[in-house]
C-alpha cells in the first residue's frame, strides 16, 4: 500500500475529502484497521485510499514501522496544512447548518476564571431556556491573553474585567463588579458594614500571581490607598485564595462574584465591603470588529446584553 519511492507530479487534484479524514486519523495513531472500523468501510477501502492520496501529491506521506505506519517528512508537513484546512472545513460546514437552521449552532465563549463561578453559568442556563439546541464551547482566558482570542476569530464572544485596548475588538461595559475584603470566621471586621483597605494594611494578605488580571486590579487599589501590604502567599487562583483566607491565613482582595458582602459563605470567608472608591471592576463584553457573528453567537450576545443589566457608559 505505502510506497517507498515515488516519482514526482504535480498535484492536480482533486483530493477525496473523506481519505484526508483518513489520513489524519493514521497519522494521529489509528491503525487502518481501527479507522476502517471507524467510519464503516473495508480495510482494503482506506489502504486504497491513502495510496491514491500520495500518487496525487506525488511522494510517499507513511511509512511502515514494524506493525504501525509512521509519518515521512513530506507526510508530517502536509498534516500540519491539513489539520488547519480540515478545521475550517468543519467550520465552514457548520456555519452553513446554522444559517440554515439559526436555532441551533455553537457559540464559542472565552471568560475569565473568576466569571465561572457564578456570571457564566446564569447567562448560558438562562439562554438556552429559549434555545435549547444551542451548544456552547467554553474557554477559560487567564486575562494574560487580553482580547486577542476575539481579535484573532479563535472565539465569538469574550467576558472580561481586563481593560480592553485592541482596536479589533468591539467592548460593551456590562456592569460594575465590587471588589470586597475576604476575612476569616471571627475575624474584627467580620462585622463591620464596611472598611476602608487602609485600616487592613497591618493584616498579612494571601494575593493572586503576578500575571493575573485580577492582581493588577488589586495592586492598583493598594497603589491608589498608598499601601505596601505584607503579601504571606501567593496562589495560582482564587478558589485556592479563599481556602487560605479561611484557614486564617490572612485576608485578601476578591471580586463579589454576585454574593452578598457581609455573610460568612460556604467556604467560611466573609465578605466585607471596601469603602474605597476603586474597589470595583467593570465586567466587559468583546466581540470582533472585522467578523460576523453566526445567528447563534448574535443571539447571545443580544441576550448577554440584556441579561446583563448594562449601565451607561
Amino acid at each position: 500500500m505505502i510506497h517507498t519511492s515515488m516519482a514526482f507530479q504535480p498535484y492536480d487534484g482533486p483530493v477525496d475529502t473523506e481519505v484526508l479524514r483518513w489520513f489524519q486519523q493514521v497519522a494521529d495513531g489509528q491503525t487502518v484497521t481501527e479507522v476502517s472500523e471507524i467510519y464503516r468501510i473495508s480495510q482494503p477501502s482506506v489502504s486504497r485510499g491513502l495510496a491514491r492520496l500520495e500518487r496525487e501529491l506525488g511522494t510517499p506521506l507513511l511509512r511502515r514501522s514494524g506493525r504501525v505506519l509512521r509519518l515521512t517528512h513530506a507526510g508530517a508537513t502536509f498534516k500540519r496544512h491539513l489539520d488547519s484546512v480540515v478545521h475550517a472545513l468543519d467550520d465552514g460546514v457548520a456555519a452553513v447548518t446554522e444559517l440554515l437552521d439559526p436555532a441551533t449552532g455553537t457559540v464559542r465563549l472565552s471568560f475569565q476564571p473568576s466569571l465561572g463561578a457564578w456570571l457564566i453559568p446564569d447567562l448560558v442556563a438562562s439562554f438556552r431556556r429559549t434555545h435549547p439546541q444551542v451548544t456552547f464551547r467554553l474557554v477559560r482566558s487567564d486575562g494574560t491573553l487580553g482580547s486577542s482570542l476575539v481579535a484573532e476569530g479563535e472565539v465569538d464572544l469574550e467576558l472580561t474585567s481586563r481593560r480592553p485596548r485592541n482596536p479589533e475588538v468591539h467592548a460593551r461595559r456590562l456592569f460594575s463588579e465590587p471588589l470586597v475584603l475576604a476575612v476569616p470566621p471571627g475575624h474584627p471586621f467580620a462585622g463591620r458594614p464596611e472598611v476602608w483597605l487602609r485600616e487592613a494594611a497591618p493584616e498579612p494578605f494571601v494575593v493572586l500571581a503576578p500575571e493575573r488580571t485580577l492582581r493588577e486590579q488589586t495592586d492598583d487599589l493598594f497603589g491608589e490607598a498608598g499601601l505596601d501590604p505584607a503579601i504571606a502567599f501567593v496562589a495560582d487562583d482564587l478558589p485556592t485564595v479563599r481556602g487560605f483566607v479561611a484557614a486564617g491565613q490572612g485576608c485578601a482582595v476578591v471580586p463579589a462574584m454576585g454574593a452578598e458582602p457581609g455573610r460568612t459563605a460556604s467556604d467560611g470567608v466573609t465578605l466585607v465591603p471596601l469603602a474605597d472608591a476603586g474597589a470595583r471592576r467593570e465586567i466587559t463584553l468583546l466581540w470582533s470588529v472585522r467578523r460576523r457573528l453566526l445567528p447563534s453567537a448574535e443571539a447571545f450576545r443580544l441576550h448577554v446584553l440584556a441579561d446583563a443589566a448594562p449601565t451607561p457608559s
